[in-house]
């Protein structure tokens, strides 16, 4: 495959736009009240990168830190707790407002409980995130991992207790109908952040958890004075962009909502794919999907987010697997005086691409079509650390998916 950068601008005027009132701001607030109650919980570092913004041409660009996120390197954990927490307050009839991390993890709510097997498919933060909650509540629990995983993401997740394997021949989306199987075989708990038809519920809160970091990340950037102007997300299914996108249109209705644009690997781009097409239909895309953005390598768009980013997002990017390497270096040898931020290849694609559209002559009109200028105000997420050590090394370190690309320094 050529390597290339494509982009699709929505036009938001034809859209009709959908109901936020599941991701607004009161909804977040419980999804972080409930996160406040662990005690492992602390707002994630966000990092102000202003010399990296004076040599691209920006005013200022913002990255949230999410490799400090319960111990656990990557924020995951938040959608896969709150969903779990979500199901066995309905199970048990508890309030929302009682559901706290202490009452969870009670003896008292174990013995109502009795076993559950939680079950999911995961590149690997995601399940580290169930097995790490499963694990909390003295609870089994069942991941399986696409074809090509990392060991080392495997292990992570067997040290929380689960029952971990690598499925050979499989990539994520038969993983996550594998595990739904097992699921409905072994009366297990599908804790899955994806959805489709007849299972929107449970992805539904995930979403709402990951509500929490963009809830900080916008309160954070707020306390130093600034409002984004930009925000990009990355995108595997799509809960994580939707989830942020909807807060984020629900607390900046209007004109007030910032530029908001999707970052997808081109080896897995499905929501470029369907946002390109705009016939009204998803646009799935199958195969191995090897892409080095292991965390983004899903190919069916989750079915209760894809009509957020349609409603809200203003672009989508589909990004060569070189800018999530590029963007893994920059964060990792930052300028003087900038913070240094170790991101994996997920957790960096967003910072990859905008550091090559602001610097490649030859994406000028990607950057155009952005509303990219010196008075715009960045906000990303890095949502992991050196998940894989040896890979993020041999990024970093020896130069794997080496960059031959000419850019304007100033």
């Amino acid at each position: 495959m050529t390597e290339k950068y494509e982009l699709v601008v929505n036009d938001l005027g034809k859209r009709e736009k959908v109901d936020l009132d599941f991701i607004n701001e009161d909804i977040v607030k419980s999804a972080q009240k409930f996160h406040l109650s662990f005690k492992e919980y602390e707002k994630t570092p966000l990092v102000e990168l202003k010399n990296l913004a004076k040599l691209l041409g920006v005013k200022n660009i913002f990255i949230k830190d999410e490799s400090y996120r319960f111990g656990l390197n990557a924020f995951k954990v938040l959608g896969g707790s709150y969903a779990i927490g979500k199901y066995i307050g309905q199970k048990l009839g508890l309030d929302l407002e009682d559901l706290t991390a202490e009452k969870l993890l009670s003896q008292e709510v174990k013995d109502q409980l009795g076993d559950i097997t939680f079950v999911t498919a995961t590149d690997g933060n995601h399940g580290r995130g169930v097995a790490w909650t499963a694990q909390q509540l003295g609870q089994k629990c069942v991941v399986v991992m696409p074809d090509g995983s990392a060991i080392e993401r495997r292990d992570r997740i067997r040290a929380h207790g689960a029952k971990c394997d690598i499925m050979e021949g499989m990539n994520y989306d038969d993983c996550v109908r594998y595990a739904d199987q097992y699921a409905k075989d072994h009366n297990g708990v599908m804790v899955q952040d994806t959805a489709w038809p007849g299972y929107e519920e449970i992805p539904t809160w995930i979403l709402q958890g990951y509500g929490t970091m963009a809830k900080e990340a916008k309160d954070q950037m707020e306390d130093l004075g600034y409002k984004a102007s930009h925000v990009f997300l990355q995108a595997g299914v799509g809960s994580l962009a939707s989830g942020v996108t909807g807060y984020f249109a629900s607390t900046y209705p209007g004109d007030q909502k910032p530029f908001i644009g999707i970052v997808e690997p081109e080896k897995a781009n499905c929501i470029f794919k369907t946002a390109k097409h705009d016939d009204g239909k998803i646009h799935n895309v199958v195969g191995k999907m090897d892409t080095i953005m292991a965390g983004l390598a899903c190919g069916e768009p989750v079915t209760i987010g894809w009509p957020v980013l349609q409603s809200y997002a203003n672009a989508f990017l589909s990004v060569p697997d070189k800018a999530a390497a590029r963007g893994m270096r920059v964060l990792g040898n930052p300028l003087k005086g900038d913070q240094r931020v170790i991101s994996g290849e997920s957790g960096a694609a967003t910072l990859g691409a905008l550091s090559e559209i602001l610097q490649r002559p030859d994406l000028e009109k990607i950057k155009k079509d952005l509303n990219l200028d010196e008075n715009s105000v960045i906000l990303l997420f890095s949502t992991e650390g050196d998940t894989d050590f040896v890979h993020y090394r041999q990024v970093v370190w020896d130069g794997l998916y080496e960059n031959n690309e000419k850019y304007t320094y100033k």
